[in-house]
């Protein structure tokens, strides 16, 4: 008795520290700094516009942009989005939050299964899929990609731990969450689970999973919670069933019609990027489970393997196939690997063996070399030169790190691999965030051009674009909370504006709009974008108007 008691207080802190390290390092990850550059790429401005329109019109279910309605996706990250926005104000650090938020749930939902189905593998586990590069990049976006991963972890996880202790309120949370899953992009988080779990029957030949996974109440939980949505969006869109599931799910599949064409090899080099820094360590890994697959028959006691496995690769067979590929598409599968990883250092902790000292070695030096990199961010964004002494600079402490790592590892042993795993995913993040993030939002992000914008009008004016990037206009959009008209699609507005270009296009511009006169008032260089004033040669032009002009 006296042991048991001291025991409990000793579990009690172990827990309330190992939570206390996850609250630091998702902090650190997912949240911190997250307004240190601007919204990137096209699709962050233009969900966190989203959002805020739904937020003013208050209407939770047609996503709207520009006053139209957006069906694309569905709702799901709005909703984050609109919840942050009321907490917090409408900004683009607040757009990321949900997306932060949901990685949070994903790292602690991971911690907690392993606690209970693989008791020393939960830390590992969990900071192996939070410091994920792809997990840490998702988390810090304004997209639907990190709700869709989250809530389909956690249906997976709650899945399989229904399958181990077959508890139904294990399968009711993975039907819950699964229904939120399909909120956050649809139709593709039942089908991706349940290819992977008919995958899992057949290769063990248990078909009766199937059958008691079938579930009348758990069916009840996963329509209840997905279905009413999309009832009221098609009842008040009806042209959502032909938008969303036809172009933007079949179509995006079976056609490039969304220009995104890839060769059929791409999301291997993706997968590789997406796992650093434990790259090497999930190659061997995810090669030991593929042997035992094939060569050992995996029995009960390798279930949780297979799972991982077929979790993982199975996505990326199936996006493979896709005409139309992104980096996102595969995010879901990247926490089978974090997963499989712990799983893989928990067996050889058990059996008190070691990772060959090999994959020790690249695993430090790849480390050592990702944080060289991360500290020539600042040269890698702006296109410069280095100069060799910060090359040399970057390279000391990058090696230094390196070679610190492989003696901590080969000395103390595998457990320390996690930590000193860290050490360098820290450190880069902290100079990526305090040297990149400047450089960052000048290049890649419309914030700064925005703010130009609005130094140098004497009174707000509409801004229109020509041959720019649709990051330049969904940047626009958002930050100026505007509809930036496109001279490309005949949108010119019908008062003097502002015109934005690339450097020496004004002419290929002006050939647009006849009768309009263009003056040049500044340029970006960063964006290698000139700005110009149009106004009026004559009030008689045969200028087009855009639809929503006044």
């Amino acid at each position: 008795m006296p042991e048991k008691v001291s025991q409990v207080p000793g579990q009690r802190a172990a827990l309330i520290a190992d939570l206390l390290t996850l609250a630091i390092f998702c902090g650190f990850l997912f949240f911190y700094g997250l307004g240190s550059f601007g919204l990137v790429g096209a699709d962050e401005p233009r969900y966190a516009q989203i959002a805020r329109e739904m937020l003013a019109r208050h209407d939770w279910v047609t996503p709207i942009l520009n006053g139209t309605a957006w069906l694309e996706k569905p709702v799901l990250y709005y909703w984050g989005a609109i919840l942050s926005y009321k907490l917090f104000g409408v900004s683009d650090w607040a757009a990321r939050v949900p997306s932060a938020a949901m990685a949070t749930l994903l790292v602690f939902s991971v911690y907690l299964f392993l606690r209970r189905f693989r008791p020393g593998a939960q830390l590992d586990g969990a900071l192996i899929v939070a410091s994920s590069v792809a997990i840490i990049g998702f988390a810090r976006a304004a997209s639907t990609d990190m709700p869709l991963t989250a809530m389909f972890g956690i249906a997976l996880l709650a899945w399989y731990a229904w399958l181990e202790t077959d508890e139904r309120r294990w399968l009711g949370i993975a039907y819950f969450f699964l229904a939120l899953a399909t909120l956050a992009k649809g139709p593709v988080a039942p089908f991706l689970a349940l290819l992977i779990i008919v995958a899992f029957c057949l290769v063990l030949r248990d078909f009766k999973v199937l059958a008691r996974m079938l579930w009348l109440p758990g069916l009840a939980i996963y329509f209840a919670g997905m279905l009413p949505w999309y009832v009221l969006v098609q009842i008040r869109n009806p042209q959502f069933l032909r938008v969303f599931f036809l172009e933007h799910n079949l179509q995006r599949f079976s056609t490039n019609m969304f220009q995104h064409k890839q060769p059929f090899w791409y999301f291997i080099p993706v997968l590789v990027i997406s796992v650093l820094p434990w790259t090497v360590p999930v190659g061997v890994a995810l090669f030991r489970a593929i042997r035992k697959l094939f060569r050992e028959r995996l029995q009960t006691s390798g279930t949780f393997e297979l799972f991982l496995l077929l979790w993982g690769v199975l996505p990326v067979m199936f996006f493979s196939l896709s005409e139309s590929k992104l980096p996102g598409y595969i995010l879901p599968a990247i926490p089978a690997f974090g997963l499989m990883l712990a799983d893989y250092l928990w067996q050889k902790q058990k059996h008190a063996r070691r990772v060959p000292a090999v994959v020790v070695v690249i695993h430090c030096l790849l480390n050592g070399t990702m944080l060289t990199g991360a500290l020539l961010v600042w040269y890698w964004i702006s296109r410069v030169r280095p100069i060799p002494g910060a090359v040399v600079a970057a390279a000391i402490v990058g090696g230094s790190i390196a070679l610190a790592m492989i003696a901590v590892i080969l000395l103390r042993g595998i457990a320390t691999l996690r930590l000193m795993t860290m050490v360098p995913v820290v450190l880069g993040m902290a100079f990526l965030l305090k040297m990149g993030a400047p450089v960052m939002d000048a290049h890649l992000s419309s914030r700064t051009l925005a703010r130009e914008i609005s130094a140098m009008e004497p009174t707000p004016a509409p801004v229109a674009v020509f041959g720019v990037k649709r990051d330049i206009d969904y940047g626009l959009n958002f930050y100026r909370n505007e509809q930036i008209l496109n001279y490309q699609q005949g949108e010119i507005p019908a008062t003097a504006h502002l015109l934005i270009v690339p450097e020496g296009k004004i002419q290929d511009a002006e050939s647009l709009a006849p009768g309009w006169k263009a003056l040049p008032v500044g340029s970006y260089k960063p964006q290698k974008l000139e700005m110009y004033w149009m106004s009026r040669v004559s009030p008689d032009t045969n200028s087009r108007l855009s639809p929503g002009s006044k």
